[in-house]
């Protein structure tokens, strides 16, 4: 998949036989990857490659609240650290965090929070750090995906998966997941997130110009494509404990074979 890494915008952003420059049709989604348990160290984790982006989501908690002052004592506290990597874009990014990364944490904080059964956790802390290795547009998105599948890897009770994209307008066309390309240089952006357990929406943000039917038009798009991006979320983890599964028989087939001997 070509990635542009200027700000070089073409006069259309779709090929002459009705593509996308990346070659998508209006509807399809990029190439999407996900897999659990990648950081050993931490309670649970995610990695994800969503077209160009990567971005790796690892959880640590329950666990003591640091600085003190920042605990509840009625419930938990969830707390998110959204970073881009130094040489995750073309121009080469500061490595302090920037107002831009300070609000993704705190839009991935609110769409992840109702989720999580944080009273049964009072006085502690559940740590969300999320690191972009490589940015191509959607990364909001696709870090909140990769963080509710953290969590839920580290076994936390959730009420279910929250799933996120971005759709948008671009030559007048509405099309499903935009790249970096289609973000900056399209005419509409609606980044949106839906609960699983109740099908509400936890995140909707908007950029651009359209009207009420347009909206409408849009919130189905997204329902749809989510619901493919929730099936790989559930097809990760359960791909975990297939996985387990396999090993512990194949363990136990060895052991028996050992005892007939």
């Amino acid at each position: 998949m070509p990635l542009i890494i200027k700000d070089e915008y073409p006069e259309t952003l779709f090929r002459k036989d009705g593509k996308r420059l990346d070659g998508r049709d209006i509807n399809e989604l990029r190439p999407i990857k996900m897999e659990v348990g990648v950081v050993k160290n931490a309670d649970g984790s995610a990695y994800l490659e969503w077209g160009n982006n990567k971005i790796f989501a690892a959880v640590y908690g329950p666990r003591e609240v640091h600085p003190h002052h920042l605990a509840k004592p009625d419930k938990g506290v969830l707390r998110v650290f959204y970073r881009m990597a130094t040489y995750s874009v073309f121009d080469r990014k500061r490595p302090a965090p920037g107002r831009r990364e300070k609000e993704i944490s705190m839009i991935v904080a609110d769409c992840i929070e109702p989720l999580l059964f944080l009273e049964l956790y009072p006085g502690t802390s559940f740590e969300v750090f999320i690191e972009v290795i490589n940015a191509d547009g959607g990364t909001r998105c696709a870090s909140t995906t990769v963080a509710a599948l953290a969590l839920a890897d580290a076994g936390i009770p959730m009420k279910s998966l929250v799933s996120a994209i971005a759709v948008g307008k671009i030559d007048g066309k509405k099309v499903v997941d935009l790249s970096g390309i289609e973000d900056k240089a399209g005419e509409a952006d609606l980044p949106i997130a839906i609960t699983w357990y109740n099908e509400e929406i936890s995140l909707l943000q908007f950029d651009g110009e359209m009207d009420l039917d347009e909206m409408n038009e849009f919130l189905e798009l997204a329902k749809n494509a989510l619901k493919d991006i929730h099936q790989i979320q559930l097809d990760a983890l359960k791909s975990k404990y297939v996985k387990i599964q396999e090993e512990t028989n194949k363990s136990k087939e060895k052991n028996e074979k050992k005892g007939d001997e």
